[in-house]
């Protein structure tokens, strides 16, 4: 039986490491919430288990609840080497955690100790995790000079910095952190929870070369739901910026093309249109309601009387390091952009 501690120094520590196999043998409502980048649920308590277990200890006792827990994580847990962990070979190396890392992790760890495997268990569980993550996002400065892409809705900013990041620059995507593409039709598709997001965006920080520079897109300190940590944000506000421009009909055709999924549904773009009547009046929702089935004249109009207002309010003083102005939104002009971008970032020095 070998059966160990592991209690990591740092974000880049963990994902270093050499385990196999990261178990977060949590509930799936845990898992779900947030948990260790990589790492796969095999719970040994459900949801309902969990809530049973709790329930009888403290309504009735906690040796009764520990009995009945323990059962129950025999039994979820020979469910797991009978199927996903069937077949592991005898040199597999987990690394198993739960919440504190204590009873589930704990026993969990001691049965595939018991087969003959090398098993850690993470020190601290989930909350040494969370720990690391609050650290790196809340305590610590942001750890590269970051440049900032800024532009209207539709200049194609989410896909220059993809092509940047394909030419080999340091990228953060905001957006693709937190599953939405930055508009009032942004979130169409959910958003992790703030704590998952935290841990991603914590973990492709850590993974910064601190010598260089970081893209990121312009954002405000809220993405739909989620909320940049302040050390961010920070960095953010300070930042050295590179201006991208287009013309308005070619960021109308690119909006229309991006969005042509949610084009087909049109009773979510009218309820999301009609979300809009708290910046709008009446007249000009209805107007936008009348275009639902014209996105690319739907998405001029947005541009024209939505979104470059808006910018333009929340637009910083400050001179931008470049004007970037390009001719259309084809993949030659995105790419022949992010080439630009990664040689001036490569080659200016920052401002002071």
């Amino acid at each position: 039986m070998t059966l160990s501690r592991y209690a990591p120094t740092s974000i880049r520590a963990l994902s270093e490491t050499a385990f196999d196999t990261i178990i977060d043998v949590r509930a799936p409502s845990e898992f779900a919430e947030d948990h260790v980048p990589g790492a796969i649920n095999l719970p040994v308590l459900s949801d309902n288990e969990r809530a049973e277990v709790g329930t009888i200890y403290k309504q009735q006792s906690p040796f009764m609840a520990r009995k009945i827990g323990a059962a129950l994580v025999a039994q979820n847990a020979a469910s797991h080497l009978q199927t996903t962990l069937a077949d592991k070979s005898g040199g597999w190396q987990p690394l198993v955690y739960c919440w504190r890392g204590g009873q589930r992790s704990g026993s969990f760890a001691t049965i595939l100790s018991q087969v003959g495997w090398r098993v850690s268990v993470l020190e601290g569980g989930y909350k040494s995790w969370r720990r690391m993550v609050q650290d790196q996002l809340y305590n610590m400065p942001f750890p590269a000079r970051v440049v900032l892409l800024n532009g209207g809705t539709g200049t194609g900013k989410t896909d220059i910095l993809t092509q940047a990041r394909a030419l080999g620059a340091q990228v953060i995507d905001l957006e693709g952190l937190a599953q939405h593409r930055g508009s009032v039709f942004g979130g169409s598709g959910g958003q992790p929870s703030q704590k998952l997001f935290e841990t991603r965006l914590a973990q492709a920080t850590a993974a910064l070369d601190p010598a260089r520079p970081v893209l990121i897109e312009g954002e405000s300190n809220r993405i739909g739901a989620i909320r940049l940590p302040p050390m961010l944000w920070e960095a953010m506000r300070h930042a050295d910026i590179i201006e991208i421009t287009a013309p308005l009909a070619a960021r109308a055709s690119y909006i229309a093309r991006r969005y042509a999924d949610l084009a087909q549904d049109n009773a979510q773009v009218g309820q999301i249109l009609d979300s809009m009547r708290k910046h709008h009046s009446a007249a000009m929702v209805q107007h936008w309601q009348s275009m639902a089935l014209d996105p690319i004249n739907l998405s001029q109009s947005l541009i024209a009387n939505h979104y470059d207002p808006r910018y333009a309010r929340a637009a910083q003083q400050t001179a931008p390091l470049a004007e970037i102005t390009l001719p259309d939104l084809s993949e030659a002009a995105l790419r022949q952009a992010a080439e630009t971008i990664c040689t001036l970032i490569a080659n200016t020095v920052p401002k002071s």
